[in-house]
């Protein structure tokens, strides 16, 4: 919940100014206010633009909530679902996050289903368990085909907004482990889907994590809020 329209369409333009990043995807994803704005700002730049959430239904009596036409009309490429927040302090479960994979993917948004462990989970050992789990039940009943083509992103909850991060090796170990859920769950697209981590990634840690050879990318939290160390970031993935 950062940014109004104007300071989103400023952030955006000095984003713009920094230069294009070559071999690198970009995608920035604004408060729903914000998105018209942002839309409108991104103009032809290459840069793709992200919701944050979702409701699974094209309409109704869901007030407060958006739906993906809404979303399409505004030229959103990617919508995040089941972000720690929206599960830990809105109680999102997973079943109802595996409607809104499915909805996305019928609108024709790509979804960037997140994974991931509280604190307690990883110190009773529940970390492989957790994101298993989640991932499993986030993607069922999605055709094998299309799996490859979603994007997760592994985000331990304890290092969300903590400035702590999971180290690189640690952080490729389970995004690994991940991988070879997704290969379980649809033969040959292990290989072919993107995972990103998401977790405290900041200009000075994310070279390592990004040249760990599972990690395909950054889920980029406060980092994201100052254009120079989004891009310090992103030129790391090089």
């Amino acid at each position: 919940m950062h940014k109004t329209c104007s300071e989103a369409r400023l952030l955006i333009e000095d984003i713009k100014k920094l230069g294009e990043v070559q071999n690198v995807e970009l995608a920035v994803c604004p408060p729903y206010t914000a998105l018209r704005e942002a839309s409108l700002a991104l103009g032809n730049s290459g840069i793709k633009l992200g919701a944050q959430n979702m409701h699974h239904e094209d309409s109704g009596a869901f007030t407060g909530e958006i739906s993906p036409s809404m979303l399409k009309e505004l030229n959103v490429y990617y919508v995040i679902l089941g972000h720690s927040e929206r599960r830990h302090i809105f109680g999102e479960g997973d079943e109802f996050i595996n409607k809104k994979v499915h909805k996305a993917l019928e609108t024709g948004l790509c979804p960037i289903l997140c994974v991931g462990e509280t604190l307690d989970e990883r110190e009773e050992g529940m970390t492989e368990e957790v994101v298993s789990r989640q991932t499993a039940r986030g993607l069922e009943g999605v055709a094998d085909e299309v799996v490859g083509g979603i994007v997760i992103a592994y985000e331990p909850v304890w290092a969300i907004g903590t400035g702590k991060s999971a180290t690189a090796e640690e952080a490729n170990r389970v995004i690994g482990y991940i991988r070879k859920v997704v290969e379980q769950l649809a033969k040959g697209q292990g290989s072919r889907i993107r995972i990103l981590y998401g977790g405290s990634v900041k200009p000075d840690n994310a070279a390592e994590l990004l040249q760990q050879p599972e990690i395909d990318g950054a889920l980029i939290g406060g980092a994201s809020l100052k254009a120079g160390d989004f891009i310090a970031i992103a030129r790391k993935a090089i």
